[in-house]
């Protein structure tokens, strides 16, 4: 898994704690593993940066990245965990309607080495899709998906553990590039 740079962080640490909450996960030691790696640095050890300063007040000074505010790990994880843990619970529910099937699809994608990133990505993007379409939900779209493909990510990893990483990676890309401003507005309000 390639480093993981500030513009998904909150995405990485919602998925990890939505797995990490989520009832029947298979994968423990895998998804512990996967910490452990160094695919999360800012969820072992320090997780700032070097070149992040302290201010003479202590706190570390504000940084910008393409005009948005850099993850702020000591503000935003509690948040991100309070939050991962109330979707994981509504995951849970949703987890008896998604069909074997769905599931069976998308491991053969994940298993497909040829397929790049961006196709099994936008693959994960459909069953999400489809998904949302089929089931009658009381909750508004972005919520739904972004369970939804959490959901999914746990159902590869439990059918197949390693998977766990490649479905994780590319459950992290869906959520940056389909919810990432539904994501951030979920954590300021």
């Amino acid at each position: 898994m390639e480093q993981i740079n500030g513009s998904v962080q909150m995405e990485c640490v919602l998925l990890y704690t939505f797995l990490e909450a989520s009832s029947d996960c298979k994968f423990r030691e895998q998804l512990h593993c996967l910490q452990s790696q160094g695919a999360m640095p800012f969820l072992t050890g320090s997780p700032y940066d070097d070149d992040v300063e302290l201010q003479t007040d202590g706190n570390r000074g504000g940084r910008m990245q393409n005009g948005e505010p850099v993850f702020d790990h000591e503000v935003n994880e509690e948040v991100i965990r309070i939050i991962a843990a109330q979707l994981a619970e509504i995951g849970d529910r949703f987890d008896q309607e998604i069909k074997a099937r769905v599931v069976n699809d998308l491991v053969q994608h994940f298993v497909n080495e040829n397929l790049s990133g961006e196709e099994i990505t936008q693959r994960l993007s459909e069953a999400v899709e489809g998904l949302v379409q089929a089931m009658p939900l009381d909750m508004e779209r972005e919520k739904a998906m972004l369970v939804l493909a959490m959901v999914l990510t746990k159902k590869i990893a439990n059918t197949m553990p390693s998977l766990l990483q490649r479905a994780f990676s590319t459950t992290v890309a869906y959520i940056n590039q389909q919810l990432h401003n539904y994501l951030a507005r979920l954590l300021r309000d």
